[in-house]
């Protein structure tokens, strides 16, 4: 094994520890809504964040450095470019747990809008996704990486139906439109963590195979 593939087993070490934490922060995000755990949703946005936002800049300089250093090429070049927007795709999705964890602590105080189901398996899709995504990028499986991105589709489906639900319960009592609102923003967000599970299996199918794809709705938001 030369140096380069050394440090850039390292590397992939780094990034599955972020994205280990990354998982575990929309896990928690959801549970505490679901829970009503005020202490989980402060913990997420408190501590997790600050780990994720640690991880990004260490692996980000960590590979800024490879390349300097040793000036891949070809595979080991894609390897680590792929790293980097992989990397900044695990980041944003630290930052929809946030917003999920934010929206739990408005939530939880206050009375329920509707029983949660829909959105509980929402975020059980959107992190066997990103699971699957990760493991793909292991395992270099572009199969895997493809089912991933035929997956996407049924959490959006699952975000439509909650925000037709969600607008019926507004347009029959105005007094649930805050409430209402943050849900759907909830589930806005899962939907945007689904997209960047996405983009990693896109960025495994270029690692693999050096074919692009394109996501058929585009880059996710922030």
């Amino acid at each position: 094994m030369t140096v380069l593939e050394q440090k850039l087993n390292e590397l992939k070490e780094r990034l599955f520890v972020m994205a280990g934490i990354a998982e575990g922060m929309v896990a928690d995000s959801v549970k505490s809504l679901v829970n009503r755990d005020a202490a989980l949703a402060q913990k997420v946005v408190e501590t997790d964040e600050d780990r994720v936002n640690h991880l990004e800049n260490e692996i980000e300089d960590a590979a800024i450095n490879l390349m300097a250093l040793y000036q891949p090429e070809a595979s080991n070049l894609r390897t680590i470019a792929m790293i980097i927007k992989i990397n900044s795709d695990l980041e944003r999705l630290g930052d929809h747990a946030v917003n999920i964890a934010e929206a739990a602590q408005f939530l939880i105080p206050r009375p329920a809008v509707k029983p949660l189901i829909d959105l509980p398996r929402m975020s059980e899709f959107a992190i066997t996704m990103l699971k699957d995504s990760l493991d793909s990028f292991t395992r270099a499986d572009a199969d895997l990486a493809y089912s991933v991105c035929g997956r996407d589709s049924v959490v959006d489906s699952l975000k439509d139906q909650i925000t037709r639900e969600l607008v019926t319960h507004m347009t029959s009592d105005a007094a649930t439109v805050d409430r209402a609102m943050k849900l759907m923003m909830v589930a806005l967000n899962l939907e945007r963590i689904a997209d960047h599970a996405t983009n990693i299996a896109e960025d495994v199918i270029y690692i693999v195979k050096g074919e692009v794809i394109k996501h058929g709705r585009g880059e996710p938001q922030a």
